[in-house]
């Protein structure tokens, strides 16, 4: 391809991006509710005792992510399929009796789609989904599907009792690079002031086509695919009941320096 039809290409994309930004801001804003299991906080103050079956979650919505009792791999939710993604590299499919202390899960209706063709970094994929929202105060369910240069990801490690905060389970976690891979990123994207309710920002975990790898999303060099986001205006937490969620710090002094080392931020 020449320097003219890479430019006259780029320009093509950049007129797409424009009318697509154009078309959020404008789109009437229809009620959209997210479910929420518990909070990060308390996942970071150490509790991982599992407080609903994945069955009943996913009474709750088709889509999402979170993790297993006693931090024993990410979850990640695709289709009503629940994928429990696991330290030792394992995918495999959970079952629906097992525990969750902590999703985030909607029924995925994407609001609006974006056609990503050429390198796209995260740090600029999460910049294009800032502008396809209609405002950053609301929630947004994020699938990715596509074809990656690469993807790093971590996975957290199942816990004994008594559990430790998640500040000290982390810390050691290897992140692994899986190189040409395709595959689904499933998340949200949560205001900032919902830190510490959730992960600020854009939280995507990771699942290859073939269900051999995966993981939290570290980083990651998108090829090709399409981004497809979901509003979510209104959030519906439940909160353990638990003598532990009772005498939890939920509200730590250095809550935000927690989640972005706990996540790898």
């Amino acid at each position: 391809m020449t320097t003219t039809a890479r430019h006259d290409q780029a320009d093509t994309t950049t007129r797409g991006r424009e009318k697509a930004f154009e078309r959020a801001r404008h789109s009437p804003v229809v009620r959209h509710e997210v479910f929420q299991t518990s909070l990060m906080s308390a996942l970071l103050d150490g509790i991982y005792d599992g407080d609903m079956t994945l069955a009943e979650l996913l009474g709750h919505g088709n889509f999402g992510l979170g993790t297993f009792e006693a931090l024993d791999g990410e979850m990640i939710i695709l289709d009503s399929v629940p994928w429990q993604l696991r330290v030792d590299g394992s995918v495999t499919r959970a079952s629906l009796d097992q525990l969750t202390p902590f999703a985030t899960v909607t029924n995925f209706v994407p609001t609006l789609s974006e056609q990503v063709n050429g390198p796209m970094t995260r740090a600029e994929l999460s910049s294009l989904v800032d502008h396809l929202g209609v405002s950053a105060n609301y929630l947004y369910g994020l699938r990715i599907t596509g074809d990656f240069e690469w993807v790093s990801t971590r996975t957290v490690r199942r816990q004994k009792r008594p559990f430790p905060p998640m500040s000290q389970t982390t810390s050691d976690e290897p992140v692994v690079r899986h190189e040409h891979t395709s595959g689904v990123m499933a998340g949200f994207r949560t205001p900032l002031f919902e830190q510490g309710i959730n992960v600020a920002g854009c939280h995507v975990h990771y699942v290859d086509n073939e269900h051999s790898h995966g993981g939290h999303v570290v980083d990651f060099v998108m090829n090709s695919g399409v981004i497809e986001v979901c509003l979510g205006t209104d959030l519906r937490v439940r909160l353990p009941l638990s003598e532990a969620f009772q005498d939890a710090d939920l509200a730590p002094n250095d809550l935000d320096q927690q989640v972005r080392a706990a996540e790898h931020h």
